[in-house]
């Protein structure tokens, strides 16, 4: 009578280490762990084990989250029906966290696999294991749990003695041995920033000159608004070192005094409304000289307050001269027609066909702009338009704009022939001097 084979069990060995200190070494932490593991599997071999040559090793990578490629490897696998053990040198290899262990073990019920740990003998399928599991578990968090409040603490005590510990460096500074130091070029641009802030006064003015002459963050990107309130707000340039919102002295040189630090913080601590209100009532009307009524009449820009709310519109001149009657459509909202011219231009600059044709207009005046300058040069500008100051709106649409028609029932806007050709000259310009 022929004995029957024994089913072969997969074992798949699992292996981790949280820092990848040390993993250029001929013989690691890694190593180390499937060493212990094969020889484990090979002891086994008796009971039908056999271990899958697949290597599934994290090396860097924290055991405080299953985000982790070999991890998300082995789990596909075992989905697929391809693992029948999981073999690791410690539980803590596998998790540091109760939880997301617990979301593995259900995984494993799912498939039939069992978990085995090489230096903690127990068995998943009993509650007496189960049990222990999840006691070994918590201990392994609470380590882990420890390990993070001494790194913490580590790094109060280090700030609090005014040492950079790491994150973004700021414009105007460069890391060497772990100490921030001045690079004079970034600093001059930095102070810059800060004096001529004091002179305008308005975040989106700066940031709208500092683009134009190409400054760039140090990931290279062009300032923003949003850039320039950090870097305004970031107390390193008085050489302060700040954890959790408390600012210690710090051991790197100031690049801004405190004096330009107290202008330019008295200008951002004035009353939001004030300043809102200033900037809208400097906002130039985008479509003076552009609007007309149905009846052909001109619209001119108007405004009345509420209260401290501003109200814009545009006004038929029939209206103002003859009373209210003269006009179908008296008056609109300046933000309204505005906003649907806007919409309409954007939705001109995606056409592919406008792009071709604003290329070959642009290149008759300067033949060296290829077709991707031009597409570019669109394409930014639609990204960017909400970006830029008031003005310097109003004088793009000048340029690009010939006659808006306000209808009862619509809106037609007529484009100057060269308007977008123009403008691709320009930005293609700008972007070449920035280059």
């Amino acid at each position: 009578m022929t004995k029957p084979v024994a089913r072969k069990l997969r074992c798949a060995v699992y292996t981790r280490k949280s820092t990848e200190e040390g993993l250029e070494q001929e013989f690691n932490s890694l190593h180390a762990q499937r060493e212990a593991c094969e020889a484990y599997v090979a002891s086994q071999r008796s009971e039908g084990w056999a271990l899958i040559r697949e290597p599934y090793d994290d090396g860097g990578f924290s055991g405080g989250t299953l985000e982790r490629p070999a991890l998300k490897r082995l789990l596909a696998d075992i989905e697929e029906g391809l693992v029948d053990v999981v073999v690791v040198y410690k539980i803590d290899r596998l998790s540091r966290s109760l939880m997301d262990f617990s979301k593995l073990v259900d995984v494993f019920d799912r498939a039939g696999v069992t978990f085995v740990s090489v230096t903690q003998s127990f068995n998943t399928t009993t509650s007496m294991g189960r049990l222990t599991l999840n006691i070994l578990l918590s201990f392994a968090q609470f380590e882990r749990e420890v390990t993070a409040e001494r790194i913490r603490d580590k790094i109060r005590a280090s700030r609090q003695k005014g040492m950079f510990m790491g994150g973004n460096v700021p414009l105007g500074y460069e890391v060497r041995n772990r100490k921030l130091l001045v690079v004079d070029a970034d600093a001059a641009v930095v102070r810059g920033i800060f004096e001529r802030f004091v002179r305008i006064g308005s975040a989106t003015v700066l940031a709208r000159e500092l683009r134009h002459q190409g400054v760039r963050t140090k990931r290279g990107k062009l300032v923003d608004k949003g850039y320039l309130y950090k870097l305004l707000n970031n107390q390193t340039y008085l050489g302060l070192a700040v954890h959790k919102g408390v600012a210690h002295p710090g051991e790197h040189a100031a690049i801004v005094d405190q004096t330009l630090w107290d202008n330019v913080h008295a200008i951002l601590a004035e009353n939001v409304r004030t300043r809102s209100a200033n900037t809208r009532a400097q906002t130039p009307a985008l479509l003076r000289g552009l609007i007309f009524g149905p009846s052909g009449a001109a619209m001119s820009p108007t405004h009345t307050r509420k209260g401290s709310r501003l109200y814009r519109y545009y006004v038929s001149q029939d209206v103002l001269k003859r009373g209210a009657d003269a006009c179908p459509v008296g008056r609109v909202p300046a933000a309204e027609i505005e906003a649907a011219v806007i919409d309409q231009l954007r939705g001109i600059f995606r056409q592919p066909e406008i792009i071709v044709g604003t290329w070959r207009a642009a290149r008759a005046e300067q033949d060296d702009i290829t077709e991707d300058e031009a597409r570019e040069a669109l394409t930014e500008f639609d990204l960017l338009w909400d970006q830029l100051f008031p003005a310097e709106q109003a004088r793009i649409v000048q340029l690009l704009v010939e006659r808006v028609d306000v209808r009862m029932h619509g809106v037609e806007v007529r484009l100057r022939p060269n308007g977008l050709a123009g403008l691709v000259r320009e930005v293609t310009g700008s972007r070449r001097a920035a280059a």
